[in-house]
């Protein structure tokens, strides 16, 4: 809360008089435009009140003292990811008139409703109908989507909490519910109903309005659902949608539903509803678009969760749907198998929207479910078998710093058909870049943030430090990054050579007149891994060895790049530099590079963009170091970013003491 001294010039100040209004963490990002205040000042524009919350009437008796207008605030109908104050709501409603829930008085958002539209509200509402619906998102977003019970339609009817504010304010009672089931059963005689229980009844926090149960005809045909489960699932094949007040009956106009309510809520009464109340005079008939511009565009504010900063609703929505797709890839549970502590919570986050149990390497397998295992690990041979395995990896944009010192990832790959080193098998990643239709907006979208990847010198790993100059005079300049020799990428994606003093000896006899320069593996460099076979004898076999300078430098230097499967060959492509394979990496066998063993399965020309858009768009997941959340790798670019600004020039000391015991480790 800021205090008359800390204020910034220019903006008026906000009273906020009650400790938990105050305590709302985005409350200050929603109102950049105001400093927050305890106590009305000498440039106070408004006291905050939580809508008609019983903490509201200190907040109204402030305003009247102080003779201020009186701002109340409550959820936008587009509100976060999951309930609750942990996290803070993304989206509010500000509403200097009443609010949207009571029909007994005027509010903002009828006054929004009422007024003409300003230009090009249709098409911008109807587009975020149509995201709305395609992103399946609700105002929260966290639980699962899961079939309705039953099959062939349904009729969904709407339970809320007993004593819900919305519901009094909304002109209606217990007894609406009472006879909103028996409309139902009236009006639709032969169709099955559904009955959706509010979460806070099922876990028995508050209680509902069906404590009585149904009588054995009411029970014949209606069907309680009694689990927390995601609208859209249940809006979607519905017939129509009941209900009092409930927010599900706005959310069932977003999805096309006819929608009868037995309340005044604030979509009721404009025609758009068939109601079971006399509308307030107020309203008249209106378009559902003047609805939707209102209650989501006109009246809201969202804040970026990625930034913080004020955003339109557009791009909340977009976050959200992208939480929803990548929360309902995976079976609701799994067993993760043979993980490390400190892996645990990074598989959590990117298996998020399943609850992952962790079992050790010797447990039995589900019969019939889904494990996850890391990379190419086998399985355990008791119990199962499963249906469905998850092989998980480092993706390739994947953090500063190594991972062997244990730095959280921001991308990995989870692939059900294989992994993308290994080449003796088919993988997702080739799955994908085999069959995928290219668009050229996925094209367009591939070259811009391949273009940006490459303009900000980003790589795996984003480490080194210092220069290297292109030797004065040199005609042709060829790399060769050494990678981890017990690597299981080797061990999988290499039949030939499996050596970096092999590869450098190919490299010499393909290239004999080339200034020859091999870059040792990062974490061989910082001795977390095992030096390869004679490594110690590279510089016999090149011009130079490059130990501790950035990849980026390197690449944009030389002429040529000679690999067995390192990622620095994907990392030279991007670079347009002639890449030779002499194993069979993930990008190879697809017409970019020239390949020693090409792999008999890719038998499909990619353009580079392409290429991209399959291994850095499609394939991975990132997860946000801001926001725990999964995010898009144009977002990631900026987490890596953020991260390399503050650098990590000082090694914290439990990380130096962690190399000396993994160096140790290596000696004896």
């Amino acid at each position: 809360m800021s205090g008359p001294g800390d204020r910034p010039a220019g903006r008026p100040s906000l009273v906020v008089p009650t400790r938990g209004v105050a305590r709302v963490p985005t409350l200050a990002a929603l109102f950049d435009d105001h400093a927050l205040v305890a106590r009305p000042q000498a440039d106070s524009a408004a006291v905050l009140a939580w809508g008609r919350k019983p903490s509201a009437d200190r907040a109204e008796a402030v305003a009247a003292r102080a003779g201020l207008p009186l701002w109340r605030v409550e959820d936008a109908f587009l509100r976060s990811l999951a309930p609750g104050a942990a996290g803070g709501p993304l989206g509010l409603l500000v509403d200097d008139l009443g609010v949207y829930y009571d029909a007994s008085a005027p509010s903002r958002l009828e006054a929004r409703i009422l007024a003409e539209a300003p230009e090009g509200a249709p098409a911008r509402a109807a587009a975020l109908q149509a995201a709305w619906c395609a992103g399946r998102v609700s105002k929260y977003n966290q639980a699962r989507e899961r079939p309705p019970p039953v099959a062939g339609g349904h009729v969904l009817l709407v339970d809320q909490t007993a004593g819900d504010a919305s519901i009094r304010c909304g002109l209606a009672g217990p007894a609406s519910f009472a006879r909103m089931l028996e409309a139902a059963l009236d009006e639709y005689p032969g169709r099955p109903l559904l009955l959706k229980l509010h979460p806070e009844v099922v876990s028995g926090r508050k209680r509902g309005h069906f404590e009585a149960g149904l009588t054995p005809g009411q029970a014949a045909r209606v069907h309680l659902v009694t689990a927390d489960v995601h609208a859209p699932a249940l809006l979607e094949a519905a017939e129509a949608v009941y209900t009092v007040t409930s927010q599900m009956g706005f959310e069932g106009l977003l999805w096309g539903k006819p929608v009868r309510t037995f309340g005044m809520p604030f979509y009721a009464g404009w025609g758009l509803t068939q109601d079971e109340l006399a509308a307030p005079a107020r309203r008249a008939p209106r378009p559902l678009h003047r609805l939707l511009h209102a209650a989501l565009v006109d009246l809201p504010r969202y804040i970026d969760p990625e930034t913080g900063a004020r955003c339109p609703p557009e791009r909340l929505l977009d976050w959200l749907a992208l939480q929803r797709r990548m929360r309902e890839r995976f079976a609701p549970e799994l067993q993760a198998i043979g993980f490390s502590r400190w892996k645990k919570p990074i598989v959590r986050a990117f298996l998020g929207g399943s609850t992952v149990r962790f079992a050790g390497p010797r447990a039995p397998l589900p019969a019939g479910g889904t494990v996850a295992v890391w990379g190419r690990k086998p399985l355990p041979v008791r119990g199962g078998p499963p249906d469905r395995v998850l092989r998980l990896e480092d993706g390739f944009l994947r953090s500063v710093g190594l991972g062997a010192d244990l730095v959280r990832p921001l991308s990995w790959v989870v692939d059900e058909e294989g992994i993308y080193y290994d080449a003796t098998r088919p993988s997702g990643l080739e799955r994908l870049l085999n069959e995928q239709v290219f668009d050229d907006a996925l094209r367009e979208r591939a070259r811009r943030l391949r273009e940006r990847v490459v303009d900000l010198g980003l790589t795996k790993y984003n480490v080194g430090a210092g220069a290297w100059q292109r030797p004065p005079g040199a005609r042709r300049v060829v790399l060769v990054p050494g990678q981890v020799e017990s690597d299981a990428s080797l061990a999988w994606g290499a039949p030939g050579l499996r050596s970096n003093l092999g590869l450098l000896r190919a490299a010499r006899e393909a290239a004999p007149e080339a200034y020859l320069v091999y870059k040792p593996h990062p974490d061989v460099v910082a001795r977390l891994r095992r030096a390869g076979v004679d490594e110690d004898q590279a510089e016999r076999h090149c011009d130079e060895v490059v130990v501790d300078r950035p990849m980026h430098q390197l690449l944009a230097a030389v002429d040529e790049v000679h690999v067995l499967t390192s990622l620095a060959g994907f990392e030279a492509l991007l670079r347009g530099r002639k890449v030779v394979t002499h194993g069979q990496p993930f990008y190879a066998g697809w017409g970019l590079t020239e390949d020693r063993l090409p792999p008999a399965r890719r038998g499909r020309r990619l353009s580079l963009d392409e290429l991209v858009a399959g291994t850095l768009l499609l394939y991975p997941s990132y997860v946000s170091w801001t926001t725990g959340c999964f995010t898009t790798p144009e977002r990631a670019i900026e987490d890596l970013l953020a991260l390399r600004r503050v650098g990590l020039t000082r090694t914290p000391l439990w990380r130096r003491l962690y190399r000396m015991l993994i160096a140790l480790g290596k000696r004896t």
